[in-house]
C-alpha cells in the first residue's frame, strides 16, 4: 500500500466486495421482469460488514432503511417503519398502520426497502408482514440477517417462495483488506505480510479488521512510524478471542 496524506471523511464507507454484492442485488430487484418476485436475502456471519453495506446502499439508492430490534412487537415494527417513511408520531391499530405503510411505499414502487436484522422478524412472528408489504406494493425488499436467516425462512414457505435473489456475505479477502487499509490508514504504508496476518487472525471479518487498523494507525503515530510490517508492529490484533486473566506466577 502506498501512503498518502488523504484523510477519510467521517461516515464514508470503503467499497468492499460485499458492498458491491448488495448493490447488484438491489439493481436486480429493481429491474426484474414483470411477474417476478422482488425480495432479496443478504445473509452471513456477524462482522462481515452487512449493515455497513446496507448503509451505503441506503445512501446511494434513497432506500428506506430499518433495523429491527429484539424487543419489538408487531405494532412497534409498524410504528418504526412509518416513522422512517416520514409519518410524524404514527398511531392507530396495526391494520390501520399497515394500510398507511402500503400507501406510502406504493407512491414510489422503485424505492427499495432494506430491513436489517430481519432474523428478528422471523423470531417475532412478523415476517408475514414483509410478504404483505411486498405483495401489495411490489417494492424491492431486501432482508439482511445472520447466516441462519435463509434456513429460518424455509419455515415460512409463502415468504421463501417470493425470494428472487439469495446472496451470502463473504469474509474480506486480501484485496478487501488492502482497501480498508488504504481507507483507514491513508498516511501509513502497511506491508503485505502485516495485512495478511491481520486478515487471517481476524477471520476476514470487516469489523475486526477495521478495529485493528485503527489500532495500527494509533501505534504508528505513537511511535513516529510511516511504514509498518509484521515484525515492527507490536500492537493488538482483534481476533474476537476473550482475554483470559493469567495467574500470578503461572506459566504462559
Amino acid at each position: 500500500m502506498t501512503g498518502n496524506e488523504n484523510t477519510v471523511k467521517r461516515g464514508s464507507i470503503a467499497p468492499l466486495k460485499n458492498v458491491a454484492t448488495l448493490m447488484m442485488m438491489i439493481e436486480a430487484l429493481r429491474t426484474r421482469a414483470v411477474g417476478l418476485p422482488g425480495i432479496g436475502v443478504f445473509s452471513g456471519d456477524s462482522g462481515y460488514g452487512k449493515s455497513v453495506a446496507a448503509q451505503y446502499a441506503m445512501n446511494k439508492t434513497s432506500a428506506i432503511y430499518i433495523e429491527v430490534r429484539h424487543y419489538w412487537a408487531k405494532k412497534t415494527f409498524c410504528e418504526a417503519l412509518l416513522a422512517e417513511l416520514g409519518q410524524h408520531r404514527p398511531r392507530g391499530t396495526i391494520a390501520t398502520m399497515m394500510g398507511d405503510i402500503i400507501h406510502r411505499l406504493g407512491d414510489a414502487p422503485d424505492r427499495p426497502l432494506i430491513i436489517d436484522e430481519a432474523d428478528k422478524l422471523v423470531d417475532g412472528k412478523m415476517i408475514e408482514f414483509v410478504r404483505d408489504i411486498h405483495e401489495t406494493t411490489q417494492v424491492p425488499v431486501i432482508l439482511i440477517g445472520e447466516e441462519l436467516l435463509p434456513k429460518k425462512l424455509e419455515q415460512h414457505e409463502r415468504v421463501h417462495n417470493r425470494v428472487l435473489d439469495w446472496q451470502l456475505a463473504q469474509p474480506c479477502d486480501g484485496d478487501d483488506t488492502a482497501v480498508l487499509a488504504e481507507f483507514l490508514c491513508p498516511d501509513i504504508e502497511i506491508a503485505p505480510d502485516l495485512l495478511e496476518d491481520i486478515r487471517s487472525r481476524t477471520a476476514g471479518k470487516a469489523r475486526r479488521i477495521a478495529t485493528t487498523l485503527h489500532e495500527v494507525r494509533q501505534f504508528a503515530r505513537n511511535h513516529g512510524l510511516a511504514t509498518l510490517d509484521q515484525e515492527t508492529y507490536q500492537g493488538r490484533i482483534f481476533t474476537g478471542e476473550t482475554p483470559i486473566r493469567r495467574r500470578a506466577g503461572g506459566r504462559g
